[in-house]
């Protein structure tokens, strides 16, 4: 069911989380971009300015891991100023009133938490990039202390406990995906009874397998989608879906 418009779609949308007992939201960067983060594929993403650094040649090559630092730098204000957009706010009052209980997101900003969601009921699928950790030993280390090495070498830090390098807490294409949140995605997907996608190309897996996950355990599943049709971007989707446009403004689909 394909909505014929802007309000009646938000009307169809209230009318199903009023009707559900549990609504697990899944969010892209459709979500933020509103708050001054650029999603990755539009035009003028992320990956049309620079090419995406691979996890293997992060680890192989320092140029490599100087690159990624020194891109992640020039991000620091963008990140540092974004604060929760509409969307967000949406979830965490939804949060708060006990309807979703947790959040499966693709996007490594932290405003969901920011929000007001706590960090336990947010599910990094890709990781966070508000701080950094050894891929060596685990341990974390503040951006600061990333920089301050980094400006004192003139590169990359390796960990000081381990020597292995020191990457930002995200997951780059690649690395493996972090085996709890995924453990807890797949849990929230089967046992919701609402399953909202937002801002999300669904394009990217294994993440993009949730919405479908909760639609076959019996979920309703709406998509608030970006600017492509659905149909562009994998034909599993083409049922579902009809052109969107930013998640503020989109069309809403329920599935059958």
């Amino acid at each position: 069911m394909i909505a014929r418009d802007i309000s009646s779609g938000v009307e169809q949308l209230g009318a199903l989380i009023a009707d559900a007992s549990t609504v697990i939201p899944f969010t892209g960067a459709g979500i933020s971009t509103e708050c001054g983060i650029p999603d990755f594929r539009s035009p003028g993403g992320i990956w049309t300015r620079n090419r995406p650094i691979a996890y293997d040649e992060f680890v192989a090559s320092r140029e490599a891991r100087d690159e990624a630092w020194r891109r992640r730098f020039a991000m620091q204000a963008t990140f540092a100023q974004a604060r929760p957009g509409r969307g967000h706010r949406a979830l965490a009052s939804l949060y708060r009133g006990g309807k979703i209980p947790a959040v499966i997101t693709q996007n490594i900003d932290n405003l969901h938490q920011m929000s007001g969601f706590a960090s336990d009921h947010v599910i990094e699928l890709h990781g966070n990039t508000t701080y950094a950790r050894c891929i060596g030993c685990g341990k974390s280390y503040e951006l600061d202390w990333v920089k301050q090495r980094f400006d004192q070498a003139g590169g990359a830090p390796d960990c000081p406990d381990c020597d292995e390098p020191v990457k930002t807490a995200t997951i780059s294409f690649g690395q493996a995906m972090p085996e709890e949140a995924m453990q807890r995605a797949t849990e929230l997907a089967q046992h919701c009874d609402l399953f909202i996608a937002i801002g999300s190309s669904l394009v990217v897996w294994p993440a993009a397998g949730f919405p479908l996950m909760a639609r076959n355990c019996g979920a309703r599943l709406v998509i608030i989608n970006g600017s492509r049709p659905i149909r562009t971007m994998s034909p599993i989707w083409s049922s579902d879906m009809t052109l969107g446009r930013p998640w503020d403004r989109s069309s809403v689909t329920e599935s059958d």
